[in-house]
């Protein structure tokens, strides 16, 4: 009977855990809807701002828009690792770390490379490895433009006062609920068509009232929506990882209960027939 109740306890054990997997799921869900539909909307409107600022940056004459533009030998990369503050969602902050080192350890060996980390997880692997200047963990507690765009003009200043000669957006984009693509986005200095890989026309725009004045509002607004891109993209494909990863978790713990309640019903039925076999052993035993 003691094997009974160890199984007994083990099904109470697991159909907890299966319960809080499965509201997990339900709350992720909930934020996920949420987050998609910041996302879907957005993206549309800061691609093309993006395009437009690439293709105005490849007609930029003499040092207009310099600041932003300029391309130093890189001798400093500043990786801004975007993760979240809560784990269970699967490998969605092992990925963000994953790509990280393999930047600073294969793609920029030999740089100096320093880390600016935007969530707990990556905070708490990356520091271990190298120099991070700075950690932010409550962006996401108020996922606000105006929050983002604090941000975004700390690692404008890093470049612009030439602390950094490049900086890179590291971050899942948000495909689907079940998939994460990881994107290492440069961030500055700014990537124009001619040097994008894909070969796309520089369009011929009019620019009024003169290029000088687009150039010096479009190119900080722009970067701070590219951040803010990237930060909505992170969140929504956090949710979707937890999703799915609650949800397979889920099924895991149901599949086991079942086992252990299939193993608990064989024991039971093999105590019943051993305590019968009993009872009829010593019933013979006093009629002979």
């Amino acid at each position: 009977m003691a094997n009974l109740k160890e199984i007994r306890n083990r099904i109470s054990s697991v159909s907890s855990t299966m319960q809080i997997t499965s509201a997990m799921k339900m709350v992720s869900a909930a934020k996920l809807k949420k987050a998609q539909d910041a996302i879907t909307t957005m993206r549309p409107y800061a691609d093309k701002q993006t395009e437009l600022l690439q293709s105005l940056s490849a007609t930029l004459d003499g040092d207009i828009g310099s600041d932003y533009t300029a391309d130093r030998e890189v001798k400093k990369v500043l990786l801004v690792a975007i993760s979240s503050n809560r784990g269970l969602a699967g490998a969605f902050n092992s990925n963000i770390v994953k790509s990280s080192l393999s930047l600073m350890n294969e793609t920029y060996k030999g740089k100096q490379v320093d880390f600016f980390t935007l969530g707990k997880k990556a905070n708490d692997v990356l520091n271990k490895e190298q120099t991070i200047i700075e950690n932010n963990t409550e962006i996401f507690d108020v996922l606000t433009y105006e929050n983002n765009a604090q941000i975004a003009q700390k690692l404008m200043n890093l470049f612009t006062d030439g602390t950094y000669d490049k900086i890179i957006l590291i971050y899942n984009k948000f495909k689907n609920a079940a998939t994460q693509i990881i994107m290492n986005e440069q961030f500055l200095p700014i990537v124009s068509n001619q040097e994008l890989d894909e070969k796309v026309e520089v369009s011929d725009y009019i620019f009024e009232p003169s290029k000088e004045k687009i150039v010096e509002e479009l190119i900080p607004k722009s970067l701070k929506m590219q951040l803010f891109k990237a930060l909505r993209d992170s969140s929504a494909s956090e949710h979707g990882a937890r999703m799915t990863a609650m949800h397979k978790a889920t099924d895991n713990a149901t599949e086991l209960r079942d086992a252990l309640t299939l193993q608990y019903n064989k024991a039971r039925q093999a105590a019943i027939t051993n305590e019968i076999l009993e009872i009829v052993g010593g019933a013979e035993a006093l009629a002979g």
